[in-house]
């Protein structure tokens, strides 16, 4: 793996210690690595980190079409989201939200959204494909920074539904 040793908690931005508080509340034990480049996409997380691109996770927010909820998808970095099958799965319409909505949601900025530690509780779903691997890679709060976890362990502290994308 390239990129960076673990950063000391006090060395971490403010946004990647509150997904680490999160996780530590969560049961998830991470390490936060704060990366010398943008780990801001999934093809640049997989080169920051060492990994194959769908190791990568990808924490989407959708908006219940209806309802007006916050759904949490977190795919693999190799799918894209059938909309319309992911819709049926979770009985409404979804639609894509803006940045705006996605920060006031989540407490992060796109390219940074972790897959836990969100300002408001939401609904949260998780890519099979990323069950089918030991170890995933996910933003922990900012585009530089990201912590591994055994994706079983991490859909057991977020709650998450399996579901094929």
């Amino acid at each position: 793996m390239s990129g960076s040793p673990p950063a000391a908690a006090d060395d971490l931005p403010a946004a990647a210690r509150r997904v680490a508080a999160a996780a530590a509340a969560a049961g998830l034990a991470i390490e936060v690595r704060v990366m010398p480049q943008s780990t801001r996409t999934a093809q640049e997380a997989a080169a920051a980190c060492g990994c194959a691109v769908a190791q990568i996770v990808k924490s989407l927010i959708f908006r219940g079409a209806a309802s007006g909820r916050p759904y949490l998808l977190l795919v693999s970095g190799a799918n894209r989201v059938d909309e319309a099958k992911a819709a049926a799965r979770l009985g409404e319409a979804l639609t894509r939200p803006d940045a705006a909505y996605v920060r006031e949601t989540t407490g992060y900025a796109i390219g940074g959204v972790p897959p836990l530690g969100h300002a408001a509780p939401m609904t949260s779903f998780i890519d099979e494909t990323l069950l089918r691997y030991d170890i995933v890679w996910a933003a922990a709060g900012t585009p530089l920074a990201v912590f591994s976890a055994d994706p079983r362990a991490l859909q057991h502290a977020v709650g998450a539904t399996i579901i094929a994308v």
